[in-house]
């Protein structure tokens, strides 16, 4: 039972699904790279319902009321444009730099929490989310100094942009979703969903696989199933303003990832920009007890 569980596992599942989700990223960015990010996206949430989907159903699960179908059929919306803009953006970054910018979106969501749930900004909100722009300038303005923005990276950036703020509302959903569901049925809709979704586009977007992408699908399927299952597991039995920390330790996985796949170095812009985004996620987090307080 949840009560019973200790209170340091919550807070190792997320940081483990953290884990398992960065070097899921370095599959797709590999496949991406290889069949496109629209193909690769769409497959990656087949390889995920095909694992996860008869775990659940062999289980005998009831039917998700309408109130939580409603809900899982709002993330998986979200969450299918979320990774679309996300593996582009791979396609035209590097790693570790995508995963210090889409490190905004936490930020963006204090702001969502404000107008979807009334919640007050506070005065260290702000500066949170003063600290996440400097930091965002930071990272761009590295790029432009070294004369490597050019317009795919430009389009990177863009595209990340939109995916952090698909991913803000992603935090505001996830809460509520883990509240009324269990992991493995969050984690089979969530797949299931995202992938009917983006298959509405495969008219327009979609490239014959290749069978070179074959092996980095399969792997970014399984460790999406096992992110998802960790995270949302650990999402059911602790607040969110204590796992969100847990995030900022994809950096570090980017980091190591990106040098592996791909042999990315990382600059010091990144790394100074980095600094300032987690330090305003971090000034953002010491509010979160006053507000949730003040929203119950």
């Amino acid at each position: 039972m949840p009560a019973r569980t200790h209170p340091m596992l919550p807070f190792a599942a997320a940081l483990a699904g953290v884990g398992f989700l960065s070097l899921m990223d370095a599959f797709m960015k590999e496949a991406a790279l290889l069949i496109g990010a629209y193909t690769a996206t769409v497959l990656r949430a087949g390889v995920g319902t095909v694992l996860i989907a008869p775990v659940w159903l062999a289980r005998g699960p009831a039917m998700p009321t309408r109130a939580v179908l409603k809900l899982h059929l709002t993330r998986g919306v979200v969450s299918a444009f979320m990774a679309l803009t996300f593996f582009f953006a791979l396609t035209r970054l590097p790693l570790a730099e995508a995963i210090a910018l889409s490190f905004i979106a936490p930020l963006i969501a204090l702001y969502l929490a404000s107008v979807l749930l009334g919640e007050v900004i506070s005065r260290n909100a702000i500066g949170a989310s003063l600290l996440g722009f400097a930091g965002t300038l930071v990272i761009v303005g590295g790029r432009i100094g070294q004369g490597q923005f050019d317009e795919g990276a430009a389009l990177g950036v863009a595209a990340l942009f939109i995916s952090a703020l698909l991913y803000a509302y992603n935090f505001i959903v996830i809460r509520r979703q883990a509240q009324v569901a269990d992991p493995l049925e969050i984690t089979t809709f969530h797949s299931g969903i995202g992938g009917l979704v983006l298959l509405t586009l495969a008219p327009f977007l979609w490239e014959t696989p290749s069978s070179a992408a074959l092996l980095p699908l399969l792997a970014a399927g399984a460790l999406t199933v096992a992110g998802s299952l960790s995270i949302a597991w650990a999402y059911a039995r602790a607040e969110a303003n204590v796992l969100v920390p847990t995030e900022y330790s994809g950096f570090v996985w980017a980091a190591a990832f990106g040098w592996l796949f791909f042999r990315e170095g990382v600059s010091l812009p990144t790394l100074a920009g980095t600094a300032l985004i987690i330090a305003g996620c971090w000034l953002a987090t010491r509010a979160a007890p006053a507000s949730k307080n003040a929203h119950s």
